[in-house]
């Protein structure tokens, strides 16, 4: 889906104009996959605009960047607060999707250089609206199928590392998915069990087992065979771009009752209650902006 441009991007520590935020095309992470980011949403509250567990994924963005030993120039709160910054400098009222990124700019050529290249930060916002289904279409759920690509071993590329490099698999994934006609394509781990869709984590409910402590329901955690998504009662996926999004059909095999479950409604009322106020946020898990704060003058 097209990119709506908003008017600033906060680069290397700068609200620059959004087509002044550019990179040389001999960048590091352009030739090498050197970069590592996030993807963040802020949601509209009774209280104003609200990013959701921004620590959490700003945290992850250092993880990763200490994985694959890219230099951060900035501290976390620099971050965090750049994160504040465009959505204010935006004036984006109704929400937004953020995207940090970290990566290795221009400097010298080569897998490993001798002199690492300087490191870029920046962060982006702008109005993301449902990823892989429109709220009409969140009831019924999504039709996909399971990939003949398999993920990655966990010894060939750090997975738990949020890098870029990592999606060329997610395109593999996706990309075959939606030419046979479905929304979205789930991967298999290297022995043949379910890993997760292209950019989503993956959950099924079985005979009323969840990972869902907090809701009441019991919780078991383990490998899952192909097979069982088909005999799944509910199955949906979670993560920033798709929020919770209900499986309908897994391979044209329909799934519980071909629509969202009673758990997977249950779970999409108590995230969603976050930004209405129906579910208390005793996690901490909500950052508000001040939208009136002062704004950093723009570079040029």
């Amino acid at each position: 889906m097209p990119i709506p441009a908003t008017q600033f991007i906060w680069f290397n520590g700068k609200l620059v104009p959004w087509e002044k935020a550019t990179v040389h095309v001999l960048s590091h992470a352009l030739h090498y996959g050197s970069s590592v980011f996030e993807g963040v949403r802020a949601y509209e509250t009774p209280r104003g605009v609200a990013i959701f567990r921004l620590r959490d994924h700003t945290r992850r963005l250092f993880d990763s960047a200490k994985i694959y030993r890219i230099h951060m120039p900035y501290s976390a709160e620099a971050v965090n607060d750049a994160c504040r910054q465009v959505i204010a400098a935006n004036s984006l009222k109704r929400g937004a999707y953020l995207r940090p990124i970290v990566f290795k700019g221009y400097g010298e050529i080569g897998v490993s250089p001798k002199n690492d290249p300087p490191t870029d930060v920046a962060v982006a916002a702008w109005e993301w609206g449902k990823y892989l289904a429109s709220h009409e279409e969140e009831e019924a759920g999504v039709d996909v199928c399971i990939s003949s690509w398999n993920r990655v071993a966990p010894n060939t590329l750090p997975a738990l590392a949020k890098a870029a490099g990592n999606y060329l698999s997610s395109q593999l994934i996706a990309g075959e998915a939606r030419r046979l006609g479905f929304a979205e394509g789930i991967g298999l781990a290297p022995d043949g069990t379910l890993s997760e869709g292209s950019g989503e984590n993956l959950f099924l409910v079985k005979d009323g087992v969840l990972l869902a402590r907090e809701r009441g329901l019991e919780v078991r955690e383990c490998a899952i065979p192909r097979e069982l998504l088909y005999l799944a009662d509910e199955a949906f996926f979670t993560g920033t771009a798709v929020e919770i999004t209900a499986i309908r059909s897994v391979d044209r095999i329909q799934i519980g009752a071909g629509k969202a479950g009673p758990i997977t409604e249950s779970l999409q009322n108590a995230f969603y209650g976050l930004f209405s106020g129906k579910t208390a946020d005793k996690w901490g898990w909500l950052d508000y902006v001040d939208m009136s704060a002062p704004r950093v003058a723009a570079s040029g």
